[in-house]
């Protein structure tokens, strides 16, 4: 390999898993934020150097800049999704991680979560980025604006923004972790026996839940809104196959999770929690979205770096 690929290699294993954390905090993909590296990565081969000064603010803003057009690229294409779309859910808390994630995806903090990147959405995408940038990696606004082309002060308006979107929609991870995971259980439990009193009692009236099955497999199609509907809905396919019903622990995006197994296919559940009762449901049937949940990754993807 020749003097500068090697550099541009150095460059992006340096602080590649802050990039990786920034890619996919904007696309909500693990695998398109290991496109977005690997064209990072090629960008960085092709430029001088020597006017290199600081790799990181530098690999930082092409690496937004191609996360955004993955993003404006998918939003385009948003009707043609089948159902409602959900995050790619990441394994986080092993030890060590699974081969070709990071150990740590740069910040643990709340826009790591299943429940803000859902919200994250209904941003746009020059929203997204400054949110993601100033919230999760603490950049100043003056260089965001370096980042987005933009002036500072528009920055600061769209941080405000997008702060105030997110705001609206009390939906988050709980502080207390194992409050979150014992809520988890008692979930399935419930659903699993089809105990429609304790599914409503441990549900806001107000819940909401979006299943992702991409086309590829039977999920629901729409939002499922109220704590009535939203029991009866998880009851019926938890208990139908309760005697073959598995569900598995395992820490997704920060916070507590289940990979539910079934005859009829497995799936990936996490919650959303507000003052003590869920108030988001997340489940994640996708196949395409669950690989890195199911097995552990295997040498399936060449680190960017060594390419």
């Amino acid at each position: 390999m020749s003097g500068p690929s090697l550099d541009a290699a150095d460059d992006l294993s340096a602080h590649r898993t802050m990039l990786f954390g920034l890619a996919y905090r904007l696309t909500g993909s693990a695998h398109d934020a290991e496109d977005v590296l690997q064209d990072a990565y090629l960008r960085m081969r092709q430029v001088d150097r020597a006017v290199v000064l600081e790799p990181q603010r530098y690999l930082t803003r092409v690496v937004t800049r191609l996360a955004l057009d993955v993003l404006r690229a998918r939003q385009a294409r948003r009707e043609t999704y089948v159902g409602p779309w959900l995050p790619e859910p990441l394994p986080t808390g092993h030890a060590p991680a699974p081969v070709g994630l990071p150990e740590e995806i740069a910040v643990r903090d709340d826009t790591l979560s299943i429940a803000v990147l859902h919200l994250m959405e209904r941003l746009s995408a020059p929203e997204r980025a400054v949110y993601v940038l100033r919230t999760a990696f603490g950049l100043p606004y003056a260089e965001i604006a370096e980042v987005l082309d933009r002036e500072p002060a528009h920055c600061r308006q769209l941080h405000h923004r997008a702060a105030a979107a997110l705001a609206a929609d009390r939906r988050r991870y709980p502080a207390d972790r194992r409050e979150h995971a014992r809520l988890l259980d008692a979930f399935v439990a419930a659903a699993r026996d089809a105990d429609l009193d304790t599914l409503r009692r441990l549900l806001r009236a107000d819940v909401s839940a979006w299943s992702d099955g991409g086309g590829r497999v039977n999920s629901a199609r729409r939002e499922i809104r109220g704590a009535d509907k939203v029991a009866r809905f998880f009851a019926a396919i938890y208990s139908r196959d309760r005697g073959a019903l598995d569900a598995r622990p395992v820490a997704i995006n920060g916070g507590a999770g289940v990979i539910v197994s079934r005859p009829r296919g497995a799936h990936a559940l996490t919650l959303a929690v507000t003052d003590g009762s869920v108030s988001g449901i997340y489940l994640i049937s996708n196949p395409v979205k669950l690989t890195r949940l199911m097995t552990p990754l295997r040498g399936t993807r060449q680190d960017a770096g060594t390419a």
